[in-house]
Protein backbone atom coordinates (compact mmCIF):
# COMPACT_ATOMS: atom_id res chain seq x y z
CA UNK A 1 0.00 0.00 0.00
CA UNK A 2 1.64 3.60 -0.92
CA UNK A 3 1.75 6.11 1.27
CA UNK A 4 -0.79 8.16 -0.28
CA UNK A 5 -3.35 5.43 0.17
CA UNK A 6 -2.36 4.47 3.75
CA UNK A 7 -2.82 8.33 4.42
CA UNK A 8 -6.44 8.49 3.19
CA UNK A 9 -7.34 4.96 4.90
CA UNK A 10 -6.34 6.59 8.07
CA UNK A 11 -8.35 9.79 7.51
CA UNK A 12 -11.51 7.63 6.77
CA UNK A 13 -10.79 5.80 9.79
CA UNK A 14 -10.04 8.98 11.55
CA UNK A 15 -13.37 10.60 10.33
CA UNK A 16 -15.67 7.12 11.04
CA UNK A 17 -14.54 7.13 14.60
CA UNK A 18 -15.23 10.70 15.13
CA UNK A 19 -18.91 10.36 13.21
CA UNK A 20 -19.40 7.35 15.45
CA UNK A 21 -18.74 9.42 18.70
CA UNK A 22 -20.65 12.60 18.05
CA UNK A 23 -23.58 10.19 18.18
CA UNK A 24 -22.62 8.88 21.14
CA UNK A 25 -22.58 5.31 19.63
CA UNK A 26 -20.28 2.39 20.99
CA UNK A 27 -18.93 0.35 18.25
CA UNK A 28 -21.82 -2.58 19.77
CA UNK A 29 -24.41 -0.10 19.30
CA UNK A 30 -23.39 0.52 15.64
CA UNK A 31 -23.20 -3.19 15.22
CA UNK A 32 -26.56 -3.67 15.88
CA UNK A 33 -27.64 -0.40 13.94
CA UNK A 34 -25.30 -1.36 10.66
CA UNK A 35 -25.40 -4.96 10.80
CA UNK A 36 -21.91 -4.96 10.64
CA UNK A 37 -19.54 -6.74 13.31
CA UNK A 38 -17.99 -4.94 16.24
CA UNK A 39 -14.76 -6.46 15.02
CA UNK A 40 -15.04 -5.59 11.41
CA UNK A 41 -16.59 -1.97 12.76
CA UNK A 42 -13.05 -1.56 15.53
CA UNK A 43 -10.37 -2.97 12.66
CA UNK A 44 -12.05 -0.43 9.85
CA UNK A 45 -12.16 2.72 12.70
CA UNK A 46 -8.21 1.78 13.29
CA UNK A 47 -6.92 1.13 9.67
CA UNK A 48 -6.34 -1.79 10.01
CA UNK A 49 -9.14 -2.63 7.13
CA UNK A 50 -10.94 -0.73 4.81
CA UNK A 51 -14.75 -1.23 4.30
CA UNK A 52 -16.09 -2.50 0.96
CA UNK A 53 -18.97 -0.81 -0.97
CA UNK A 54 -21.03 -2.77 0.91
CA UNK A 55 -20.06 -1.43 4.58
CA UNK A 56 -19.99 1.69 3.37
CA UNK A 57 -23.68 1.63 2.00
CA UNK A 58 -24.96 -0.29 5.71
CA UNK A 59 -22.58 2.53 7.85
CA UNK A 60 -24.12 5.63 5.57
CA UNK A 61 -27.75 4.28 6.53
CA UNK A 62 -26.70 3.87 10.16
CA UNK A 63 -25.89 7.48 10.46
CA UNK A 64 -28.31 8.70 8.01
CA UNK A 65 -25.96 10.11 5.67
CA UNK A 66 -25.03 9.64 1.85
CA UNK A 67 -21.72 7.40 1.57
CA UNK A 68 -19.85 10.46 0.00
CA UNK A 69 -20.44 12.06 3.46
CA UNK A 70 -18.33 8.86 4.69
CA UNK A 71 -15.95 9.53 2.54
CA UNK A 72 -15.43 13.46 3.09
CA UNK A 73 -12.26 13.32 4.43
CA UNK A 74 -10.59 12.19 1.29
CA UNK A 75 -12.14 15.63 -0.34
CA UNK A 76 -11.01 19.51 -0.44
CA UNK A 77 -13.26 22.03 0.16
CA UNK A 78 -15.39 23.72 -2.19
CA UNK A 79 -14.21 24.02 -5.69
CA UNK A 80 -15.42 25.34 -8.60
CA UNK A 81 -13.32 23.16 -10.99
CA UNK A 82 -12.32 19.92 -9.84
CA UNK A 83 -10.03 18.38 -12.49
CA UNK A 84 -9.50 14.81 -12.85
CA UNK A 85 -6.42 14.31 -11.05
CA UNK A 86 -7.71 16.43 -7.42
CA UNK A 87 -10.79 14.18 -7.92
CA UNK A 88 -10.85 11.59 -4.73
CA UNK A 89 -10.47 7.98 -5.51
CA UNK A 90 -11.87 5.59 -3.64
CA UNK A 91 -11.47 1.56 -4.39
CA UNK A 92 -12.99 -1.50 -3.02
CA UNK A 93 -10.70 -3.79 -4.01
CA UNK A 94 -12.73 -7.19 -2.88
CA UNK A 95 -15.79 -5.95 -5.49
CA UNK A 96 -13.50 -5.00 -8.03
CA UNK A 97 -15.49 -0.90 -7.39
CA UNK A 98 -13.88 2.02 -8.40
CA UNK A 99 -15.36 5.22 -6.97
CA UNK A 100 -14.40 8.91 -8.39
CA UNK A 101 -15.54 11.74 -6.89
CA UNK A 102 -16.38 14.01 -10.17
CA UNK A 103 -17.63 16.51 -8.23
CA UNK A 104 -17.19 16.13 -4.06
CA UNK A 105 -20.10 17.68 -2.33
CA UNK A 106 -20.04 20.59 -0.95
CA UNK A 107 -22.77 22.26 1.72
CA UNK A 108 -23.89 24.88 -1.10
CA UNK A 109 -24.79 22.35 -3.65
CA UNK A 110 -26.71 19.37 -4.14
CA UNK A 111 -25.97 17.88 -6.81
CA UNK A 112 -23.44 15.00 -6.45
CA UNK A 113 -21.57 13.31 -9.83
CA UNK A 114 -19.75 10.23 -9.39
CA UNK A 115 -17.81 7.39 -11.75
CA UNK A 116 -17.97 4.12 -10.96
CA UNK A 117 -16.17 1.03 -12.41
CA UNK A 118 -17.23 -2.49 -11.42
CA UNK A 119 -15.25 -5.50 -12.57
CA UNK A 120 -16.55 -8.27 -14.62
CA UNK A 121 -18.97 -10.91 -12.99
CA UNK A 122 -19.55 -8.61 -9.32
CA UNK A 123 -22.29 -8.13 -7.20
CA UNK A 124 -22.44 -5.25 -4.88
CA UNK A 125 -25.57 -4.83 -2.59
CA UNK A 126 -27.12 -2.18 -0.43
CA UNK A 127 -29.71 -2.81 2.19
CA UNK A 128 -31.22 0.81 1.91
CA UNK A 129 -29.97 3.94 1.21
CA UNK A 130 -28.83 6.43 3.29
CA UNK A 131 -31.61 8.80 3.36
CA UNK A 132 -34.65 7.67 1.78
CA UNK A 133 -35.94 9.22 -1.21
CA UNK A 134 -32.61 9.63 -2.22
CA UNK A 135 -32.79 10.71 -6.26
CA UNK A 136 -30.27 8.85 -8.42
CA UNK A 137 -29.88 9.33 -12.50
CA UNK A 138 -27.09 6.20 -13.72
CA UNK A 139 -25.92 6.79 -17.26
CA UNK A 140 -23.96 3.55 -18.07
CA UNK A 141 -20.71 4.51 -20.38
CA UNK A 142 -19.50 0.81 -21.73
CA UNK A 143 -20.40 -2.48 -20.77
CA UNK A 144 -23.22 -4.05 -19.15
CA UNK A 145 -24.79 -3.70 -16.22
CA UNK A 146 -27.67 -4.92 -13.98
CA UNK A 147 -29.09 -2.61 -11.26
CA UNK A 148 -31.86 -3.76 -9.08
CA UNK A 149 -33.92 -1.28 -7.42
CA UNK A 150 -36.16 -2.52 -4.59
CA UNK A 151 -36.62 -5.78 -6.69
CA UNK A 152 -37.34 -4.58 -10.36
CA UNK A 153 -34.47 -5.56 -12.27
CA UNK A 154 -32.95 -3.01 -14.84
CA UNK A 155 -30.34 -4.36 -17.64
CA UNK A 156 -28.49 -1.46 -18.79
CA UNK A 157 -26.53 -0.58 -22.38
CA UNK A 158 -24.39 2.03 -23.19
CA UNK A 159 -26.09 4.91 -23.64
CA UNK A 160 -29.00 3.61 -20.75
CA UNK A 161 -30.18 6.04 -18.23
CA UNK A 162 -31.78 5.00 -15.59
CA UNK A 163 -33.85 6.98 -12.71
CA UNK A 164 -34.90 6.76 -9.85
CA UNK A 165 -36.32 7.59 -6.13
CA UNK A 166 -34.11 5.34 -3.79
CA UNK A 167 -36.53 4.33 -0.56
CA UNK A 168 -35.19 0.28 -0.58
CA UNK A 169 -32.29 -2.46 -1.26
CA UNK A 170 -30.43 -1.60 -4.61
CA UNK A 171 -27.86 -4.26 -6.15
CA UNK A 172 -25.46 -3.49 -9.15
CA UNK A 173 -24.27 -6.85 -11.07
CA UNK A 174 -21.99 -6.98 -13.71
CA UNK A 175 -21.43 -10.29 -16.19
CA UNK A 176 -18.75 -10.90 -18.30
CA UNK A 177 -18.19 -7.48 -19.27
CA UNK A 178 -16.84 -4.88 -16.81
CA UNK A 179 -19.26 -1.17 -16.50
CA UNK A 180 -18.22 2.45 -16.26
CA UNK A 181 -21.15 4.31 -15.54
CA UNK A 182 -21.72 8.18 -14.12
CA UNK A 183 -24.29 8.48 -11.58
CA UNK A 184 -26.11 11.88 -10.37
CA UNK A 185 -27.33 12.13 -7.05
CA UNK A 186 -29.51 14.95 -5.76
Amino acid sequence: MDHAHMSQAAALARHLRALREARGLTLAALAELSGISRATLSRIETAETSPTAGTLGRMATAFALPVSQLLAPMEDGFQALMRRDAQPVWQDPDHGFTRRSLSPPSGRLRVEMIEGRIAPHRRIAYDAPARPGHEHHLCLLEGALSVTVEELRHDLLPGDCLRYLLFGATVFETGPQAARYVIALA
